[in-house]
């Protein structure tokens, strides 16, 4: 496995060594899988957006649907619990 340096101001150093029992590589592994992962998932998400014609004015109209639906919901639901 390679072996990746880092260099940090001081106070950082200082602040890890309070926390003695950490092991900071490992900390440091799993951070940057996560955020390989994550940057995977925004370029699989990127890929399929650029395909959609659903645009900001359609996002806009449907919320206002789905706001109002569940406004009509809770109406009811409220009259049924008097």
């Amino acid at each position: 496995m390679p072996t990746v340096t880092l260099t940090l101001p001081d106070s950082v150093k200082s602040e890890l060594k309070r926390f003695s029992w950490v092991n900071w590589s490992e900390v440091a592994r799993e951070e940057l899988a996560r955020e390989e992962k994550l940057r995977e998932s925004f370029e699989q998400f990127r890929k399929i957006v650029s395909k959609s014609k659903f645009t900001e004015k359609d996002a806009l109209e449907l919320g206002r649907k789905v706001n109002e639906s569940l406004h009509e919901r809770y109406k009811k639901l409220h009259k049924e619990l008097q």
